[in-house]
């Protein structure tokens, strides 16, 4: 069925927040998703402090921390009755885009970091030992990202950032261009990464303009290169009842896609053919967004150790809360800091452009006032328990 470039963007923009895709979920390390919402998680976690004990308290929390291309590869393992060890689910992996699992790692940075506060919240100290087995090489393995201990102290102090774990979103939509973050603003975003991290921002015209076609340019080649596009549309989740099964990935459920979905216009096939109409349309629906963007902002490390990485997810996980507060919206551009060879010198290009000559981009953002959007699907925190 064909359907024209106006219907298909008129419909399609109204609710599409693309992002690129995680590998599906399950396997035979985690429980199967039960029927009902796929983003109850967000209204669930606070349910969950009833529960007596407080590592599965804070994980309720700690599962909806921002991750690269939603992937939840979170694999809990509680172990005697005060301790836990998280460990990375090998199939929700994305080799292609991703073959270091550098981006995994930032992900299980922001994830221990919102298990810290959601624990502290909760009267607990977390002690975590990174790596406890031995730091993975090239790529993670099974070998635990992370033991945990959780320990009582009363009278804890919270950290205030918690307090908009809730409200947090990734958001993907256009930016409004006569509202650009002030300096006042931009300096108490900046301010709530661990004291030392090193956060750029701009809202210089000349260098925003430069980055908004750097980014754009980024996707298109990512879009362009078959294994890493191939990777996102086999996990695209067309229509409700597709997220609902599998509550990560894409998710294209918003109800002005229904009809495309039903129809047979919205597919797998048509995403993954660059000569397709619907191909053509999700490129335009992504150029969209990226050129209303009024600031970027981005994060550096001097290395690029697993350390770092760990590092870098946490910093994440405190700028995306503190913009929530601010009312300030964030859109990591990950693309452009992928490591397989088409990206190469692009890669090389945003370092040159932000003058890092010296370490390491790990996120780089759009940053801006943007609508309200709703959160990202999540997998309940029990489907993360291994057994």
């Amino acid at each position: 069925m064909s359907m024209s470039r106006r219907g298909f963007l008129a419909t399609a923009s109204a609710g599409v927040a693309l992002a690129l895709a995680p590998l599906p979920g399950g396997g035979t390390s985690v429980h199967a998703q039960s029927t009902g919402d796929a983003r109850r998680a967000w209204a669930a976690a606070p349910d969950a402090r009833q529960d007596p004990d407080p590592r599965l308290r804070a994980l309720a929390y700690a599962i909806l921390a921002p991750n690269p291309h939603n992937l939840q590869p979170w694999l809990i393992e509680l172990v005697a009755a005060d301790r836990m060890t998280v460990s990375c689910d090998l199939a929700r992996r994305l080799p292609a885009t991703d073959p270091f699992d550098r981006q995994l790692t930032i992900g299980f940075g922001a994830f221990l970091e919102l298990l810290r506060m959601a624990a502290a919240q909760d009267g607990y100290a977390v002690r975590m030992d990174s790596f406890p087995d031995g730091t993975p090489g090239r790529r993670l393995d099974t070998r635990p990202v992370a033991g945990l201990r959780f320990e009582p102290m009363p009278g804890m102090a919270s950290d205030p950032l918690f307090r908009h774990a809730l409200s947090r979103r990734t958001n993907r939509a256009r930016y409004d261009m006569a509202r650009v973050p002030d300096a006042a603003t931009i300096m108490l975003l900046a301010s709530a990464a661990v004291p030392g991290a090193d956060v750029g921002t701009t809202t210089a015209p000349n260098l925003t303009a430069a980055l908004r076609d750097h980014v754009w340019r980024a996707f298109r080649t990512e879009a362009l290169t078959h294994e890493a596009h191939i990777e996102s549309v086999n996990v695209m989740r067309m229509g409700r009842a597709a997220v609902i099964a599998n509550p990560d990935g894409i998710s294209l459920d918003a109800p002005e896609l229904e009809p495309l979905v039903a129809q047979g216009v919205l597919t797998q096939a048509a995403m993954a053919s660059p000569d397709s109409p619907v191909f053509q349309q999700f490129l335009a629906l992504y150029d969209g967004p990226v050129r209303a963007t009024p600031a970027f902002l981005w994060l550096v490390t001097p290395g690029n150790s697993r350390a770092e990485q760990l590092r870098a997810g946490a910093d994440w996980l405190r700028l995306n809360l503190q913009a929530t507060g601010l009312g300030l919206a964030l859109h990591p551009q990950s693309a452009t800091l992928q490591e397989y060879p088409e990206m190469d010198g692009l890669l090389r290009e945003v370092h040159d452009l932000l003058g890092i000559h010296q370490g390491r981009i790990q996120m780089l953002a759009r940053l801006g006032h943007g609508p309200v959007v709703p959160p990202a699907p999540r997998w309940p925190a029990a489907t993360r328990l291994k057994g």
